[in-house]
């Protein structure tokens, strides 16, 4: 059909980056609060990397502190916004309400993992789905709790608080990217859900692979799950309609609309899915073991990985 496959070529998988700025109802984070549905028709403008200045067009568009966006990334904003990201999510990516549950079954059951008081780390811990979870099934282990987003971080430790009283106490939290965290100890396992999709495939995601790698002890395991870019295959279109048809019949999000093109585009930018072939060699090239499936639904897929000794 020439109007889906019309439609597929304009729309992107969901980013967690034009999420937060849909969120936050702006025009893409630089200064309009409030905003309807019929302006988010617009599409939303592109939003700085952290530490980047925010450049509005005009100066009666900037706000006290730099863009809502930047704010957020400062921790300067309400967690309210962050609170509703998971819930989104969930009606955005097929089987988002249970990766966490499965990730930390995954881990509690693997040799390492399965020891008492095991050293896990979350890494791109988000608003803390995979701690809360832990918290849940395994309260022995210690947690490592890793986010660039100093925003994320407080939302994750203020929902474990709310939910579970102190079980954000015993957690080690750093503001901070895989690729520089000190983890001479070597960690048991490892959980990284929807991380690898944001990196692009230069050099970035082999160096994240390989970062997570050395953070593990031989042995340990680790669980991606990522938007995948599909083989050839003649049922692929299906798929990636389906995907789209799915995220549309989300319907009405707190007052706004992804059921047009135009705002979910303004959703699902800026991710890079590879398939299953260049992960296996970026993984084997890192140090890992072949991937070894445990989750799909539509383009979403959730493999585990075993550091080499």
């Amino acid at each position: 059909d020439a109007g889906i496959k019309g439609g597929l070529a304009q729309v992107r998988p969901l980013n967690a980056t034009h999420l937060l700025a849909f969120l936050f109802k702006t025009d893409g984070g630089h200064g309009r609060e409030g905003i309807g549905a019929k302006q988010l028709k617009t599409r939303p403008a592109p939003i700085p990397a952290t530490g980047q200045a925010c450049k509005p067009e005009t100066p009666k568009r900037s706000l006290p502190g730099g863009c809502l966006a930047c704010r957020y990334r400062l921790g300067a904003l309400s967690l309210t916004a962050a609170a509703r990201y998971d819930r989104i999510a969930q009606l955005l990516i097929p089987g988002y309400s249970s990766l966490a549950r499965l990730g930390v079954a995954l881990l509690a059951t693997s040799p390492l993992g399965a020891m008492p008081g095991a050293s896990i780390l979350v890494a791109g811990c988000g608003t803390g789905a995979e701690l809360l979870e832990a918290r849940r099934q395994r309260p022995d282990w210690r947690l490592t709790a890793i986010d660039p987003s100093p925003a994320m971080l407080a939302a994750a430790r203020e929902r474990l608080t709310s939910e579970q009283g102190n079980a954000g106490e015993g957690i080690t939290w750093q503001d901070t990217r895989l690729e520089d965290l000190d983890s001479s100890t070597g960690f048991d396992g490892a959980l990284a859900v929807l991380v690898l999709q944001g990196l692009p495939d230069d050099g970035s995601k082999l160096r994240f692979l390989a970062a997570l790698a050395r953070s593990l002890r031989p042995g340990g395991e680790v669980l991606l799950v990522d938007l995948m870019q599909g083989e050839k295959s003649a049922l692929q279109d299906q798929l990636a309609a389906a995907r789209l048809a799915f995220q549309r019949a989300a319907g009405p999000l707190d007052g706004e609309t992804i059921a047009n093109d135009e705002p979910l585009r303004g959703l699902t930018e800026a991710v890079h899915p590879i398939g299953s072939s260049r992960l296996a060699a970026l993984v084997e090239a890192a140090g890992f073991s072949d991937p070894a499936p445990v989750f799909r639904a539509l383009d979403y897929e959730g493999v585990l990985l075993q550091r080499l000794a």
